[in-house]
């Protein structure tokens, strides 16, 4: 919101992947095998020769090369690199759930970056969206200065009638992503990738007037000459931002690496032991939020109580994964003194300390 407030559609054109992805390779990719806009034009209208048919298969086959390398690098992200790798090199009958899913994303993939393109930022994006009310007459955007631009028209030597810098040669029209005029002010379809800017300045230069007829500018800078100024809604966004950023760092520096979870056995309340001792049953989660294996050891804090498996004990947390395990707690029924005894259980790791958990022993009052 500061930087939309302060910037326009900043992050739309110079850090979203779907920008990204879209003018650094794929475009990049389709002027290389197809040409110019103007050429690009030519081919679509042409007839379906061996020459267009060459230049179409090579185009969407290499888009659908880079988005089964996009599909598998999102999946990895969501499975991890090392199931990824179990899909990719196994029989493929083990994991059709998993080939289905790159399989869905690669044509997703595919149909966003050579048939939805932009639609994606004007009409899907939630983002773009947001836009028309963060932006006011202060907002730093890409905009066209009409009041050195206006009254636009064709360079004539003989013409006496005063005219703008803008020669209405429509190229900003031509090289925008998304089809917009920019000379009609502010839109919500604008990107910010700033396609306009160069090609304006590339006119500019030929026809020798100052550059910048498009550049990063307010509305109120345009009509009334004032500078950028740090006004009082910027710093309210920037006072909300500064604590959010606080309290994320915060809970980032105080964050555990291992959460670890203690609950009594759902549907069982305590039981008797033949050797008068009384045991309730837990059940145990330990999530390992690092990257390397940790030791575990559980001691229980009250002198009274003891600790004993079920099953194999609960020794190593593996590495960004949950560990569940089971276990009781037993002590002598005399000790018991309420029907709810609170319980502290301490983990270490290498001899330190690494979490504490609390719970509830319950027992019968003798």
């Amino acid at each position: 919101m500061v930087f939309t407030v302060a910037f326009g559609r900043l992050w739309c054109g110079w850090a979203c992947p779907q920008t990204v992805f879209m003018e650094i390779i794929f475009r990049k990719i389709e002027n290389w095998i197809e040409g110019d806009y103007k050429a690009q034009k030519r081919l679509q209208a042409a007839a379906w020769t061996a020459e267009k048919i060459k230049k179409k298969v090579l185009k969407h086959g290499l888009f659908l090369l880079i988005a089964f390398a996009i599909s598998n690098t999102f999946l990895a992200y969501i499975i991890g690199k090392d199931e990824l790798l179990r899909i990719q090199t196994d029989d493929p009958a083990n994991h059709l759930g998993g080939l289905a899913a790159i399989l869905i994303f690669t044509v997703l993939f595919y149909l966003v970056f050579a048939k939805v393109r932009e639609m994606v930022c004007i009409v899907i994006c939630p983002y773009g969206r947001l836009q028309g009310v963060l932006l006011d007459k202060k907002s730093i955007v890409v905009a066209y200065d009409y009041v050195r631009g206006e009254p636009r028209g064709k360079l004539k030597k003989q013409d006496t009638a005063p005219k703008g810098d803008c020669v209405d040669c429509s190229l900003c029209v031509q090289v925008c992503p998304t089809g917009i005029d920019i000379r009609k002010g502010t839109q919500l379809e604008c990107i910010n990738c700033t396609a306009c800017i160069d090609a304006c300045d590339g006119v500019m230069n030929k026809i020798q007037k100052p550059l910048g007829l498009i550049r990063y500018a307010s509305q109120e800078g345009i009509e009334q000459h004032k500078k950028f100024r740090f006004d009082g809604r910027l710093q309210a966004y920037t006072a909300v931002l500064v604590v959010l950023i606080s309290v994320l760092s915060y809970l980032l520096i105080n964050r555990k690496d291992v959460e670890t979870t203690v609950l009594r056995a759902s549907g069982l309340t305590f039981q008797k032991q033949d050797n008068g001792q009384v045991s309730n049953l837990y059940t145990v989660e330990v999530i390992n939020k690092t990257f390397r294996p940790i030791e575990l050891n559980f001691k229980v804090k009250n002198p009274d109580f003891q600790l004993q498996y079920v099953g194999q004990a609960l020794k190593t947390a593996r590495p960004g994964e949950l560990t569940k395990g089971s276990f009781f707690l037993l002590t002598p029924a005399k000790k018991i003194t309420e029907n709810k005894t609170p319980i502290e259980i301490e983990v270490t790791a290498n001899g330190q300390l690494i979490d504490q958990v609390k719970t509830n022993f319950m027992g019968p009052v003798e």
